[in-house]
């Protein structure tokens, strides 16, 4: 992917939790940002990147990318593998409780669970494998204290993997010049001899 793959991939995991929520009959809506922003009042779910660590395991490793012109399959040497780390909190209605938000996170995470990849042309038809990922007290502890003027809500940690940010490619030559012939057309003359 390019160096807008942070942002592709959260607006995939973004649709695919909005499509469930759709799906189940909830109208809400899921907001992609921090837990304090004053936009998020409404919303259903909050999605929130909080952490972006390299894969260790994938960290020297080729990135094969189809490509749509020659040559077929582009080999980056110098990719970056990510782990993306996000919290989907239940979100904040007005006049409700946090019992019914309960109900949308379960379907958040069923649908997660139904279909843990994302793919698409948003994500350049690469695979993204998103899979719960469990948070210690003390990990949701830290997170939450980012956000003090904010009330805690029940959440839940996912880790979506691998996410690449490939090197921008160089600028492609013409192709080689393989035979040079010059064609000129031919004009008649017609020649009187005197």
């Amino acid at each position: 992917m390019s160096a807008d793959a942070l942002f592709r991939t959260t607006q995939a995991l973004r649709t695919r939790l909005q499509q469930a929520l759709i799906d189940a009959g909830d109208p809400g809506t899921v907001f992609v940002g921090p837990l304090d922003d004053p936009d998020v009042r409404g919303a259903a779910l909050i999605l929130f990147l909080y952490r972006i660590m390299p894969n260790a395991s994938l960290r020297n490793r080729e990135h094969r990318v189809l490509s749509d012109v020659p040559p077929p399959v582009i080999v980056h040497t110098n990719s970056l593998p990510l782990d993306l780390h996000y919290l989907i909190t239940v979100g904040t209605r007005a006049g409700s409780s946090e019992e019914p938000l309960l109900k949308t996170l379960g379907i958040a995470m069923r649908a997660l669970n139904t279909e843990p990849v994302l793919t698409g042309a948003i994500l350049g038809h690469e695979i993204v494998s998103v899979s719960l990922e469990p948070l210690s007290t003390e990990e949701a502890s830290r997170v939450w204290t980012l956000f003090p003027a904010v009330n805690y809500r029940t959440s839940v940690g996912y880790i979506a993997t691998p996410v690449w940010i490939d090197p921008q490619l160089p600028p492609q030559n013409a192709g080689n010049v393989l035979t040079d012939t010059l064609r000129a057309g031919q004009r008649a003359r017609s020649v009187e001899n005197v």
